[in-house]
């Protein structure tokens, strides 16, 4: 039987360990709308979006209690699906850890909340791109106000216990090019296949500006991630 004294200050807590499902979408109804993909273009509408996600997650995701679990974390336990998808509709963050170190979801698929970790799959990958759009123009705009550069990052390792480390331990040059809110990395570091290094000529594109070819037939959106590998002339957008 849980201490509801220590969850007292934690109303979405309390509404959780009650099953009080009507209390819970109250709260979240109290709370500012995450803004969706497409919804901010703009610095400013960046830094009000961030500011409204901070809001509704010092409700839904604080850990301030016993375990250091989130709301999210205790209807996993609890077995509450309901209570699940009722958070993760409003944003819950899955990806936060208990004291002992599990997210939600990990502590769902360990204990076979097979349910569960399915709501948290589904709301997931909507919610991470609906934050990546949000910091988009921030990121894209403190881009453009730092200077252009070129800088180069050579790494390798020797040493003279491990013989033969150099062999295969990786190493690598790293090109790095900033032009406005743009950048480009080359590298030929690709993998290992066991023991060997894999080598390709890579490039990695942030087109912070995106790009629109002069015939119109190409049209990246600003953020677009995109990788060239030169030897197998082939790109892949990530």
């Amino acid at each position: 039987m849980e201490d509801l004294s220590k969850y007292a200050h934690s109303p979405a807590h309390l509404a959780v360990l009650r099953r009080d499902y009507g209390t819970l979408k109250r709260i979240v109804a109290a709370l500012p709308q995450l803004a969706k993909a497409g919804e901010v273009n703009t610095e400013a509408e960046s830094l009000a979006a961030e500011e409204d996600a901070d809001a509704v997650s010092a409700v839904i995701d604080r850990r301030d209690v016993p375990g250091r679990e989130t709301p999210l974390h205790l209807a996993v336990r609890l077995h509450d699906a309901i209570c699940a998808e009722i958070l993760m509709a409003a944003g819950a963050d899955w990806s936060l850890q208990n004291e002992n170190g599990w997210s939600a979801l990990q502590e769902a698929v360990c204990t076979r909340e097979e349910n569960i970790a399915m709501i948290i799959a589904r709301h997931y990958q909507p919610l991470a791109w609906a934050k990546w759009c949000r910091r988009l123009p921030r990121i894209v705009a403190s881009a453009a106000r730092i200077r252009d550069f070129y800088m180069e990052i050579t790494f390798h390792f020797e040493s003279s216990v491990i013989p033969f480390i150099g062999r295969i331990a990786p190493s690598d040059t790293y090109r790095i090019w900033k032009r406005g809110s743009n950048l480009r990395a080359d590298m030929t570091l690709a993998g290992f296949d066991g023991f060997r290094i894999q080598r390709s000529d890579q490039t990695f594109l942030f087109l912070g500006e995106g790009h629109s070819s002069e015939d119109g037939n190409i049209s990246l959106p600003p953020g677009s991630l995109i990788v060239l590998a030169h030897k197998e002339k082939r790109s892949q957008m990530l």
